[in-house]
């Protein structure tokens, strides 16, 4: 009798492992497929400029934040998804005056851009996680990811246009520093205080 049901146990016990970890993994995938939503319709709101191939969106935005509000795995694997979905051919990508899509647009002039997302993601969020938490810190955090993407943008247009280093940067990065010093203070902002919410309401 008693091993029944300690037979009983075992197999209710089993059950509701199993229900947990496929409730796990909607909610993770959940955050992934609405986390490289928020990136694809970031990158809807795009400004080109007339001398370079790179506009001005708000796609880097919403891969700092990412990197503020999620663990490290899952922010990259977040934009690793995003990535997977523009080369699927999906309508993700910021639109170009090429026309391009799908695996040519991540092979384009901005795929440095793109490919640094998953990397950059995951550094924020690690490095956001060894901090206070605090505004001060996340923008230091975004800063840093920010850098990776500015830089691996340009390193890629330059290989992609053999222009000169001085050139490159007028093209790739000094455009886009103001704008990207906005994007910094509002990730920072915006996931320092979900952070006090969080905090107040445990």
């Amino acid at each position: 009798m008693n091993q029944e049901l300690s037979m009983n146990q075992a197999a209710v016990e089993s059950l509701a492992g199993r229900r947990s970890a496929g409730m796990s993994f909607l909610r993770y995938a959940g955050i992934v497929l609405a986390g490289s939503a928020l990136v694809a319709i970031s990158s809807r709101i795009a400004l080109p400029l007339y001398f370079t191939p790179v506009p001005l969106t708000l796609q880097p935005f919403a891969v700092l934040l990412l990197g503020l509000l999620l663990t490290p795995r899952v922010a990259a694997v977040t934009l690793a998804a995003y990535l997977a979905e523009g080369a699927l051919g999906l309508p993700v990508f910021a639109p170009t005056a090429l026309g391009i899509s799908g695996v040519a647009h991540l092979l384009g002039p901005t795929g440095g851009y793109l490919m640094a997302y998953p990397v950059a993601a995951g550094l924020i969020s690690l490095v956001w996680r060894r901090t206070n938490r605090g505004f001060a810190s996340g923008a230091l955090s975004a800063a840093a990811g920010d850098a990776i993407i500015l830089g691996c943008g340009a390193l890629w247009l330059a290989a992609s246009t053999h222009a000169p280093v001085q050139a490159d940067l007028m093209f790739a990065v000094v455009p886009f520093l103001p704008g990207e010093a906005l994007k910094i203070a509002a990730a920072a902002g915006i996931a320092s205080s979900f952070r006090r919410l969080r905090n107040r309401a445990a």
